[in-house]
């Protein structure tokens, strides 16, 4: 399976955010978006979930060798600020998201065994979602992705603001889907990409470039990419 972008570019009044990008993501590995704030990796991603209009291009989805057009329902998008229905119960908003993707499913799980993927525990599931820090809105956000097992995941910048106990949680849950998902990750922060990530992807002046494996080796890793990036900002 891979996510093909092909010749997109957004511009902002006269600022070109996204130049012309070409590039591959393949199935069974998590991409870190790496780029300074600003750089358009928000954009590139409103783009992908069809939440803002490119100028141009194209972006196809290919399965099995049958190549077709990207549609928002072939991903789910993680924002950094969780965006959920704060007067429901966390056991009610599930409850809703798997009613609504009943079709898509393929042997789903109860709502309390999604729950307990998570680690949330039961008062808590029957809590407003208004009432939950922001770590548990986060992994009930991530649980919509998990329930619907959709090709493309897209994360931005999820981990942020998360306590060590609930980003650790998380990471170990990306690491155990990767392999029937393309899962792209945006992040500003070195040491995160280089822990969790198997590749990493820099988007500098309205470009996306696959960084070499041997630059995730070295010891001065992070000199190294801050380096580039300023050279090219």
């Amino acid at each position: 399976m891979k996510l093909i972008i092909e010749n997109i570019s957004k511009s902002f009044e006269n600022k070109e955010v996204l130049k012309d990008i070409n590039f591959e993501f393949s199935q069974g590995s998590i991409y870190a978006l790496l780029g300074r704030n600003g750089a358009g990796k928000t954009t590139l991603f409103n783009i992908l979930a069809e939440e803002l209009k490119k100028d141009s291009g194209d972006v196809y989805i290919e399965i099995d060798g049958e190549r077709k057009k990207l549609e928002s329902i072939d991903l789910s998008y993680v924002y950094s600020d969780p965006v959920l229905p704060e007067f429901l119960t966390g056991f009610e908003f599930i409850k809703f998201f798997i009613d609504i993707n009943k079709d898509r499913l393929d042997h789903p799980l109860s709502i309390d065994e999604y729950f307990e993927i998570i680690k949330i525990n039961h008062e808590d599931r029957h809590k407003l979602i208004k009432s939950y820090s922001h770590g548990m809105k986060n992994k009930l956000q991530m649980l919509m992705f998990v329930i619907r097992r959709p090709p493309v995941i897209l994360l931005d910048e999820p981990l942020t603001s998360l306590d060590v106990v609930v980003a650790l949680e998380i990471k170990r849950l990306l690491r155990e889907i990767r392999k029937d998902h393309i899962i792209i990750f945006s992040t500003h922060i070195l040491q995160l990409a280089k822990d969790l990530c198997d590749e990493i992807v820099t988007l500098n002046n309205g470009k996306l470039s696959l960084m070499e494996k041997e630059l995730l080796e070295n010891t001065d890793f992070e000199d190294k990419v801050i380096s580039m990036l300023e050279e090219i900002n």
